[in-house]
């Protein structure tokens, strides 16, 4: 009988060897934008996920640095093991084998799903939009079109645009009367660019850059412009606050946010389980009332009232008008019209 307590000492330390594995399973590191993102993934997607698996997740905040990927990767130092990024990262992450291929079969059927939801080694989680907004205890009839937003005489004032060429070449030319379906193919010729470099030029006396999503909403209020291109999920955040922001949807450039898993992460399996488990239409809805960007799975929008749906960037009475963002012509044409705006914006 004296040994049984030596035995179940014994079994106690077994146990605990044998359980360590399944502990370090249970943590997952998951990296995304932060702010009202971060906020509104953490109550739709985070806390479902650590109550339903016993996973506790890791929140870390990052502005995109696919650079940082890169180096885990190549180091083989792999400790984040699930990513949001944006589109241009997910694309060009991809072709150059950072990330894991995506179980399709696993996440749901991708008729599901929009279109560009699908990638081979990325999943959209969320269609956001570069809109137009003003103030509207400031400015009581604001812009409905990107002529409005270049017209300074009849909207006396600053302009807040994002830094760098892309969107603005876009709106630029929107602004200069070309349809936005035809937008990608003007801005693709020598003559479209130089058309765009030189309706920023009408409006260069006007602009104050942003750099960070949370400037525009932050400029509005304070006064510092009387309107500016801006995430719509900041805006949406804004008038959550009480502040009284409002939204322009004509010629809005609209785009998705990805998961992906870099190439080696620690906790693969439990990545591509969190990322079905955000996928589900349930998860998607409670995520749009949170955050007014629009649901990747389709069948999410069944699961929302109208006033939540009225907000969306993928409703149909805000994406009419809408410009699909062009990964793969920045892919190809982004490098040379980056640097020329770069030079253009120093002069």
């Amino acid at each position: 009988m004296k040994k049984a307590p030596v035995a179940l000492a014994l079994a106690a330390v077994v146990a605990c060897l044998s359980a360590a594995p399944a502990f370090a399973q249970s943590q997952l590191t998951v990296v995304n934008f932060g702010g009202a993102n971060g906020n509104a993934q953490k109550k739709a997607y985070v806390e479902p996920f650590e109550k339903s698996t016993g996973t506790k997740v890791i929140g870390v905040e990052y502005n995109g640095e696919q650079a940082k990927i890169k180096a885990m990767v190549e180091s083989r130092k792999v400790s984040w093991d699930l990513v949001e990024v944006e589109s241009p990262d997910a694309a060009r992450g991809c072709d150059e084998g950072l990330f894991e291929k995506i179980d399709w079969s696993k996440v749901g059927n991708k008729a599901d799903f929009q279109p560009a939801a699908v990638q081979d080694c990325a999943v959209g989680i969320f269609v956001w939009s570069t809109v137009m907004a003003y103030n509207g205890d400031k400015l009581k009839d604001g812009p409905h079109t990107w002529a409005d937003f270049w017209n300074t005489r009849k909207f006396a004032g600053k302009r807040g645009l994002r830094k760098g060429a892309r969107y603005n070449l876009e709106f630029a030319l929107m602004a200069d009367g070309v349809k936005s379906a035809d937008v990608y193919k003007v801005l693709g010729t020598p003559a479209g660019a130089e058309r765009a470099f030189k309706k920023m030029t009408e409006l260069k006396p006007s602009i104050q850059w942003w750099e960070a999503g949370a400037q525009p909403p932050q400029f509005l209020v304070a006064g510092d412009v009387v309107m500016t291109t801006a995430y719509n999920g900041r805006i949406d955040a804004a008038q959550r606050e009480g502040k009284n922001l409002k939204i322009s949807w004509t010629g809005g450039i609209y785009d998705l946010d990805y998961w992906v898993i870099p190439k080696g992460a620690p906790n693969k399996d439990l990545a591509m389980k969190f990322i079905t488990e955000a996928s589900k239409p349930e998860a998607q809805a409670e995520y749009a009332k949170l955050i007014s960007y629009g649901p990747t799975n389709n069948k999410a929008l069944g699961k929302l009232d109208a006033k939540t749906l009225a907000l969306l960037p993928t409703s149909p009475a805000n994406s009419g008008d809408a410009l699909k963002f062009n990964i793969t012509f920045w892919a190809d044409q982004g490098e040379e019209l980056e640097k020329r705006f770069a030079a253009w914006a120093a002069q």
